[in-house]
């Protein structure tokens, strides 16, 4: 008798798994899309081949696209080559779609990463409420300083109250540093259209 363990059958193959695997592939796309997924990837802390493969699983995407770029004829010195790593599933996903859309796979990436343009532009709005919040916030702390000040006056240095009060202003200053570098990694998108 063996004690091998007792696995449920899974879809899981060798092919699945081959899949997955990565692999490079040259578009020539608008300098613009490049930017577009790269600001996405940065700012959401997402891989670009996590968002490729995202794009390309709902075909749906594909159906409104083939219609949208019909009569699209890209500018070619506007383009530039571009080299991404995605999965081998998503490569021959693409290629299927182009055949069965008989469009340009560059066409097919290039209105892909379109589809980021709504994301962005929530983002934006976000990190535009972030920048606001930390001028109320820091607003906020010259005020604590002040109430510290008042505080330490009124109950003396060694009063429990003091430790309680710096403690708080300590990870409130600490939540601040936070939301700074928040703000700081999302500046990339501030000049994006």
């Amino acid at each position: 008798m063996t004690n091998e363990p007792n696995f449920k059958k899974t879809n899981l193959s060798f092919d699945t798994l081959k899949g997955m695997q990565s692999v490079r592939a040259t578009f020539t796309l608008p300098k613009h899309t490049i930017n577009l997924l790269s600001a996405v990837a940065n700012q959401l802390g997402v891989k670009q081949k996590s968002i490729f493969d995202h794009l390309v699983e709902d075909k749906s995407i594909f159906d409104q696209i083939a219609d949208e770029v019909q009569n699209y004829q890209p500018k070619s010195h506007q383009r530039k080559q571009k080299t991404f790593v995605l999965s081998r599933n998503c490569l021959s996903a693409l290629d299927t779609f182009a055949r069965e859309y008989k469009l340009p796979r560059d066409v097919l990436v290039e209105f892909s990463i379109k589809q980021l343009h709504p994301v962005l532009a929530q983002e934006k709005k976000r990190h535009k409420n972030r920048k606001t919040l930390l001028k109320e916030m820091q607003i906020f702390r010259e005020a604590g300083s002040q109430f510290m000040d008042k505080a330490r006056y009124l109950v003396g240095e060694d009063d429990d109250i003091i430790q309680k009060l710096e403690s708080f202003f300590n990870q409130y200053d600490k939540s601040t540093d936070e939301l700074k570098t928040t703000i700081e990694k999302g500046k990339c998108m501030e000049d994006f259209q």
